[in-house]
């Protein structure tokens, strides 16, 4: 099988899984301020690596819930078991698993699947952006007061302060404002021209590292700034390559 078979293998696997217990009871690991973390996630991310290092077991694993697999590896596979997580808790239906292979610094593959309506988007480096099997791609707007907009707002006290502050100036020049609570879908609905934009000033590689790849082969564009004080997290703004942004950064 293919990285990409398998990645998608591991992903429907995980969404079955995770599908069986919405709506059910959940065990919390940690409740924080403006997150939580369930058992789920770590026996989520337990089977993608199951699945994962089943196939390839030279490769190293990197996923929100720890680390595993050869970590001396040149390819690594980067993991988010839940992204959603405070959705699938509340009994939301929009959360996903995103899962992506990267060599280096180069994304190989990626796959972004939502369990609760079975949309599954993947890609390879080269490969064209497919959502369900089929070609995707970004919007044709270009007029931002026709865009449809995510601003995620992050975790922090910092990061709550940009994003409510983005999230008003944009507000004022957008068609329509979403806070959605996965980024991982969010650059997912860019690809398919649902949305237009995603901003967030900051958010962890595994949330994103699928979407870059797939909104970059659906003709969107994605432009990051490492944190200086959190690794592998970023300042993020996604589009389709043709919304002027830069006025409400």
């Amino acid at each position: 099988m293919t990285y990409l078979e398998v990645a998608e293998q591991a992903a429907r696997q995980a969404g079955a899984f995770l599908k069986e217990h919405f709506g059910k009871p959940l065990d919390v690991d940690e409740a924080l301020a403006h997150d939580i973390k369930l058992a789920l996630d770590r026996e989520s991310q337990d089977l993608i690596f199951r699945i994962l290092t089943d196939a390839f077991p030279d490769h190293a694993l990197y996923g929100e819930e720890g680390i595993g697999g050869n970590t001396g590896s040149e390819y690594q596979w980067i993991v988010d078991p839940i992204d959603g997580t405070v959705n699938f808790f509340y009994g939301i239906p929009h959360y996903c698993v995103s899962i992506a292979l990267r060599k280096g610094e180069d994304i190989l593959c990626g796959v972004i699947y939502d369990p609760s309506i079975d949309e599954i988007w993947t890609v390879e480096k080269g490969g064209p952006a497919l959502h369900n099997g089929q070609p995707c791609f970004v919007s044709d707007r270009k007029d931002i007061g026709e865009a449809a907009l995510f601003i995620g707002c992050g975790k922090d006290g910092d990061a709550l302060k940009t994003g409510l502050a983005r999230f008003g100036r944009a507000s004022q020049k957008a068609r329509k404002m979403r806070m959605m609570g996965s980024a991982a879908l969010g650059m997912a609905y860019i690809a398919c021209g649902r949305l237009d934009g995603y901003i967030e000033s900051r958010i962890s590689l595994w949330d994103i590292a699928a979407g870059m790849l797939l909104l970059e082969a659906a003709g969107g564009k994605t432009q990051l700034e490492p944190s200086p004080h959190h690794p592998d997290s970023y300042a993020i703004v996604a589009s389709n390559g043709k919304i002027p942004l830069e006025e409400i950064i």
